[in-house]
């Protein structure tokens, strides 16, 4: 079924169910904001694109898909094949591997193959996630100690090279004000969970950077003043060349968007005891990700831990959802200067607890205690995404995740007997 569940909830709507939605719109947008410019930056992109993927793409997908509560945004996951499509191919190149890895989102889910989901190995899944949150981690620490660095090395084995050569140059106030914002974001999060409390670290942090005028680098000195709208729609530079080029990176757009979204309403159906339908899901990422491409912005997905905030604020509909994208649009077009004087080791350090909470640490005892051949397909994924390449990660660990599974299987009895001489 591909019915939008905005469609189905829209029949028993009301104001009650209005008001709440309303409030945890506006909660998870103050927590997407920062954020979705962090992830932007973080994979090589303007900040202002992480915003435009937020509003079109966060609307799109709570408009057209299958979760009540789902929310879409750009995501962590994403960071390291939008930095290496940039690095490779440009941003004009990323726009179309989004573009099309939206078109091969809609035709999955046309083709209702929502369910396939179940055939990706859980070994996998969780290796390259963590192999993710690592590299982005690493990718961070530039800007959480403040170090003089005029690039950060795409390659992962020259990382840590490049940064310990750089040790010298630590600033102390960045490293203070990333270290502050990070033990700010902990302490609130457990105290007042259902507080947007990342949102007053980064603030209180970024406010001391100004009145105290600290030596540390802020999002406007880096990369200029913000948008004040939307950019105009445009179609991408299409050609066979470059779409021969770029499939490999729309099918990892496309699969990473499909299972990021289909866990994150599966989390929430969890979560709110429902029921998402995987296809209008499928579909729903695909309209979003074709629209965020004709915006010049970045993939989006569907994300866990803003779907599980959505849940936690009250958020009953995908209204909570629209709303969301639009508080982000009202806050581009009136409050982007504001943004300017966000500090980047405040950023830093909200990536860093997001690769944290990515990796999932509570979980590794588990995984530990599971299978010898699970814990090897999870190891195996995990390094191939940090010292290859994702796209290699994903293939060589469903590849052989899907050859475990069958080996698993029970032997079939037979009546077949070799044949008397």
């Amino acid at each position: 079924m591909r019915k939008p569940k905005l469609l189905t909830t829209s029949l028993t709507y009301s104001w009650p169910l209005f008001l709440a939605d309303m409030m945890a719109g506006v909660t998870v947008a103050m927590v997407a904001l920062p954020l979705s410019i962090a992830i932007a930056i973080a994979s090589g992109a303007d900040p202002a694109k992480g915003l435009v993927t937020a509003i079109i793409g966060g609307f799109f997908i709570s408009a057209l898909g299958g979760s009540r509560v789902q929310i879409g945004g750009p995501t962590g996951a994403f960071i390291v094949v939008v930095f290496g499509v940039i690095a490779t191919y440009g941003y004009d190149g990323l726009v179309m591997a989004t573009f099309m890895a939206g078109l091969i989102l809609m035709l999955a889910g046309y083709f209702r193959l929502g369910r396939l989901i179940a055939f990706v190995p859980d070994a996998v899944v969780n290796g390259f996630t963590i192999g993710i949150g690592i590299i982005i981690a690493t990718s961070q620490l530039k800007d959480f100690f403040g170090l003089e660095l005029a690039s950060v090395p795409a390659d992962f084995i020259e990382i840590l090279p490049a940064l310990w050569n750089a040790r010298e140059g630590l600033n102390l106030e960045a490293f203070g004000i990333a270290l502050a914002t990070l033990v700010m974001i902990v302490i609130l999060r457990r105290s007042f969970p259902k507080f947007p409390g990342l949102v007053v670290a980064i603030g209180v942090t970024s406010a001391m950077v100004f009145l105290f005028t600290l030596d540390v680098a802020t999002l406007g000195s880096r990369f200029g003043a913000l948008p004040h709208s939307l950019p105009t729609p445009q179609w991408p530079d299409f050609s066979w060349s470059r779409f021969v080029e770029l499939f490999p990176s729309a099918l990892v757009i496309a699969f990473l968007a499909g299972v990021e979204s289909l866990l994150s309403a599966m989390v929430a159906d969890r979560m709110i005891d429902g029921h998402h339908r995987p296809n209008a899901e499928l579909t729903a990422q695909g309209v979003a990700n074709v629209a965020s491409a004709l915006f010049t912005g970045l993939p989006v997905t569907g994300a866990i831990a803003r779907t599980a905030t959505n849940v936690k604020a009250g958020g009953k509909t995908p209204v909570a959802g629209l709303v969301h994208a639009v508080v982000i649009l009202i806050v581009m077009l009136v409050a982007a200067p504001l943004a300017d004087h966000l500090a980047m080791p405040a950023l830093a350090a909200l990536l860093m607890l997001t690769a944290w909470n990515m990796t999932e640490p509570h979980k590794w005892a588990e995984y530990a205690r599971g299978r010898h051949s699970d814990v090897a397909l999870l190891v195996l994924t995990l390094v191939l995404t940090v010292l290859v390449d994702l796209t290699v990660a994903i293939g060589v660990g469903v590849s052989v995740g899907l050859a475990l599974r069958l080996s698993r299987r029970k032997s079939v009895d037979s009546d077949w007997h070799t044949p008397e001489h």
